[in-house]
């Protein structure tokens, strides 16, 4: 069986645009919803208020299947910086739990960031797989949305 801190989640990615650009796509929800989960998957609402104690809450529609939400609170904001919140499913897998999701930016140089992520703990390694999984294809659409502003 796998101890807790095996059931973390950690990703890094380079991205083009500065740390207040890569800040505004992870928080306004207007932006958000442009990349936001994993391939298929469309976002018809994003609520939020951004500032500690505040709440989101992520409406996600898979490609088949009924739209379910994702809902938190805001722990750290910090622009251009971090930011950190709860991380919950409405109507939660048995397998879930409550995770924490902290993103962190770093300078690569002035035009490129490196998003670093971790979340957990989870309750189970399918569900830490499952996890990565949408984390990895929503980044890439995040990557491919903030390259395509270059243009």
């Amino acid at each position: 069986m796998a101890q807790d801190g095996d059931l973390r989640l950690h990703l890094q990615r380079a991205l083009d645009g500065s740390r207040a650009d890569v800040f505004r796509e992870l928080t306004e929800p207007r932006e958000l919803a442009r990349w936001w989960g994993p391939d298929g998957f469309t976002v018809p609402s994003v609520e939020s208020d951004l500032r500690p104690g505040g709440a989101y809450r992520i409406a996600m529609q898979p490609p088949e299947g009924e739209l379910f939400y994702l809902v938190g609170e805001f722990i750290e904001v910090e622009p251009s910086e971090r930011l950190s919140y709860t991380f919950r499913w409405e109507d939660p897998d048995p397998e879930d739990r409550e995770t924490v999701v902290t993103l962190s930016l770093h300078d690569i140089d002035a035009a490129r960031s490196e998003l670093v992520l971790d979340q957990g703990d989870f309750a189970t390694e399918r569900r830490r797989a499952l996890h990565e999984e949408g984390w990895s294809q929503g980044l890439g659409k995040l990557g491919e949305l903030l390259a395509s502003q270059l243009d």
